[in-house]
């Protein structure tokens, strides 16, 4: 993915701010009207917030002129028509497909929340697979860029995903990220991400967005605190989301809610920050011998729509496919948890 050169700003800055500016991981215009000027000062790229915004305010233009500013206004009719144009990528699973809408689309965020084994790393270790896939197999022929903040990224897995799905070399399309601190996880988020976009990344995962944040964070003292950084966090995963129309997808822990009359019930992590950042939540759950995704939030499927599933040596399957490849061979593939 190109970029208009930083040297278009000559005769607004000089040549130390546009070193300055590439020292910071800034490469193009489109990166730097992303940024607000307090972030360019904290970055130090600029002496002041004012001078930030001439030279935001500048790139726009230019970048406005040239057609490759992303528009703030549409008609309503305008806006169907590009969100209906976007797009999306196969899950692998055609009931979660049929519940997605088609599969993950770019510039929307998906949360996929549940306990341990209820099946989000799995699902997300099958969609690095699947974003690889050529177009006319339901994919987008894209990379995928992992931020595995649990140490729980398999690479065998991956592969015999990739063989199932015919991905000839899984691994070698996905970039995984490691952060082991809050501040790690920010700049893999902020500065890491955009250079493996331009690589030709399409899919920005991020398992699990609270997990550093609740280790680090500790007490309701601190709870402010979080809440702020994680805020930050997603709004950087909105503005990647946009910028370079990807697809972000993020897993959640979850924690027991009570309930009047001495019941509970499962809600997933991060309060309301995190609440209002996913375009689409989902939470999973195990159920007897399959899986089970049900939204919980959406602007365009219904609260309480469902899918199910099964997790099995194989990756992660429509539960009638395995039927089917059962009956065919005579007997079930293994399922894990």
């Amino acid at each position: 993915m190109g970029g208009t050169a930083l040297e278009e700003l000559k005769g607004v800055v000089g040549e130390i701010t546009l070193a300055r500016l590439r020292r910071a991981g800034i490469r193009c215009l489109e990166d730097l009207v992303i940024l607000n000027p307090e972030e360019l000062v904290a970055k130090g790229c600029m002496p002041d917030a004012h001078r930030a915004e001439v030279v935001i305010r500048e790139a726009r233009r230019i970048l406005g002129e040239r057609g490759r500013l992303v528009r703030l206004a549409y008609s309503g009719r305008e806006y169907a028509r590009l969100k209906a144009g976007r797009a999306f990528f196969t899950t692998g699973v055609r009931a979660v497909d049929e519940l997605l809408r088609g599969g993950i689309h770019v510039w929307d965020i998906y949360e996929f929340a549940g306990e341990f084994g209820s099946g989000e790393t799995q699902l997300c270790h099958q969609l690095a697979g699947t974003v690889q896939l050529p177009p006319a197999r339901g994919g987008l022929g894209a990379g995928a860029v992992y931020v595995d903040t649990e140490g729980t990224f398999s690479p065998e897995r991956i592969e015999v995903m990739g063989e199932r799905l015919g991905v000839d070399d899984p691994l070698e399309g996905v970039t995984v990220v490691r952060p082991v601190n809050v501040m790690e996880l920010e700049e893999a988020v902020m500065d890491v991400v955009p250079g493996e976009v331009r690589r030709g990344a399409r899919l920005v995962v991020v398992d699990s967005i609270i997990a550093l944040y609740r280790a680090q964070f500790r007490g309701r003292e601190m709870l402010v605190a979080r809440q702020q950084r994680i805020n930050y966090l997603l709004d950087w995963l909105r503005r990647h989301a946009r910028r370079f129309e990807v697809a972000v997808v993020y897993t959640n822990q979850v924690y027991e809610k009570p309930l009047p009359m001495g019941v509970s019930r499962k809600e997933p992590a991060g309060g309301n920050i995190v609440a209002h950042a996913a375009t689409h939540r989902f939470l999973l759950r195990r159920s007897g011998d399959a899986w089970v995704m049900e939204c919980i939030d959406s602007p365009v499927i219904p609260r309480g729509a469902s899918a199910r599933f099964l997790i099995t040596g194989r990756g992660v399957e429509d539960c009638a496919s395995l039927r089917d490849s059962s009956a065919a061979h005579g007997s079930e593939a293994g399922r894990i948890g």
